[in-house]
């Protein structure tokens, strides 16, 4: 996705990596921050680029990264003169962590029986069994093989997300999500 033009952005914008994120962060914003913008980046490398199209970080520009990818975050915000190396100073800057991944957060927060459930309703129950059954997925934590499964497959990360977030108690998110929320809609409208 290509970002916008410098001074076209006539609301505040929540930064995420992809289109499965952008679809949890629109559905979580939907109510408690509607007039915030969520634009996927494609990808986190992409975040110096689209803050310098922004005018740089500030309370109008949120994101949100995985844990894997801070450097990033750390690295587009040191080019805007800002210096935050942990994650609590990320937060303060705007950029909000989850600890592996958003995936890995919805199914720790939900719990692994409830993200089966949920890929029972998709009709995707079934394919899931299958791919536990493999030789290098057999044994190993379900939370883990629901991570994995949930990357695999056309579109099945973004309907996934679809179907978690419509099962997240919205007043008992998992922290990073939260934080993000109250921060968006503590941000002014123009």
């Amino acid at each position: 996705m290509e970002p916008p033009r410098p001074g076209a952005v006539a609301r505040p914008v929540v930064l995420v990596e992809g289109e499965s994120d952008a679809v949890v962060v629109r559905a979580l914003l939907r109510d408690r921050a509607p007039g915030v913008g969520v634009t996927p980046m494609g990808g986190v490398t992409n975040l110096l680029r689209f803050l310098d199209r922004l005018g740089g970080p500030g309370p109008h520009v949120l994101a949100l990264v995985d844990q894997g990818e801070t450097r990033f975050a750390t690295g587009a915000l040191r080019r805007h003169g800002v210096r935050a190396e942990s994650v609590e100073e990320l937060a303060w800057h705007g950029v909000f962590v989850c600890e592996r991944d958003l995936e890995e957060v919805l199914i720790r927060g939900l719990g692994p029986g409830t993200v089966v459930d949920t890929l029972a309703g998709m009709g995707e129950g079934a394919a899931f069994e299958t791919f536990t059954r493999m030789p290098q997925w057999r044994g190993r934590p379900v939370a883990d093989q629901l991570h994995r499964f949930a990357g695999s497959g056309s579109g099945r990360k973004a309907r996934l997300a679809a179907r978690l977030v419509e099962r997240l108690d919205p007043g008992a998110l998992p922290a990073p999500l939260d934080a993000l929320v109250a921060a968006a809609a503590a941000v002014p409208l123009p």
